[in-house]
């Protein structure tokens, strides 16, 4: 059982990583335009904000099975093929910016207009509020909703699976449902419950410890 984990737990972790990494590095600038571009605040562009929330909903109402059939010619252009470990980076990332962006525009939302004020009184430009005065008082949150997306990604990842995308999803396929072998798929649950637990649990520490700082 333990050698029947291995590869499918790496491919997994692999998958996962490799996605929020990208999610991260995408989506928090997108949430960050989401939150500036809106009225009233510091860049107000009514077009910009209005076309990139048409997108994001719209990527967000997709389910994510269909959106990974859907994406089939863009990952097979990015990397070659439609199926596999690497190929599922692509239906997983792109599924998971939007949701991230949508957490860290709510979290830069609730920054306090006044230390925004007070910053650009004292000369800051735009992007040294979002960086020393936006990102740095909603890290907390931040943090908190890149735990929450690392987990979603994780669940995407299970399904990726059902179309050859490999990792946990497809050994409980394979094994756990097409040859009716009951204990891998108990294994392969249990598994996804140990890795949510210890992603939940290091999220809140980082989220508690940053708070307290």
């Amino acid at each position: 059982m333990l050698e029947l984990l291995i590869k499918p737990l790496t491919e997994t972790i692999y998958m996962v990583g490799v996605s929020t990494i990208l999610t991260v590095l995408i989506g928090l600038p997108l949430g960050a335009i989401l939150v500036i571009t809106s009225q009233d605040h510091i860049m107000p562009n009514k077009v910009v904000n209005t076309i990139l929330s048409y997108i994001v909903n719209i990527t967000r109402s997709f389910p994510y099975i269909i959106f990974m059939i859907v994406l089939f010619p863009l990952t097979k252009l990015i990397v070659g093929t439609r199926i596999g470990t690497t190929a599922a980076i692509v239906p997983l990332t792109l599924a998971a910016i939007p949701f991230f962006a949508r957490i860290v525009e709510s979290a830069l939302m609730q920054v306090p207009w006044g230390l925004i004020e007070a910053a650009l009184s004292m000369g800051a430009t735009e992007f040294e509020v979002i960086k020393e005065v936006m990102i740095k008082e909603a890290l907390s949150p931040i943090i908190m909703g890149v735990t929450t997306t690392i987990i979603n990604i994780l669940g995407y990842s299970a399904m990726a699976g059902s179309v050859g995308g490999g990792g946990l999803g497809d050994l409980a396929i394979t094994y756990g449902y097409l040859r009716w072998q009951a204990d891998v798929m108990i294994v392969t649950v249990i598994v996804l419950i140990v890795l949510v637990q210890l992603i939940q649990s290091i999220g809140n520490f980082v989220a508690a410890k940053v708070n307290k700082n």
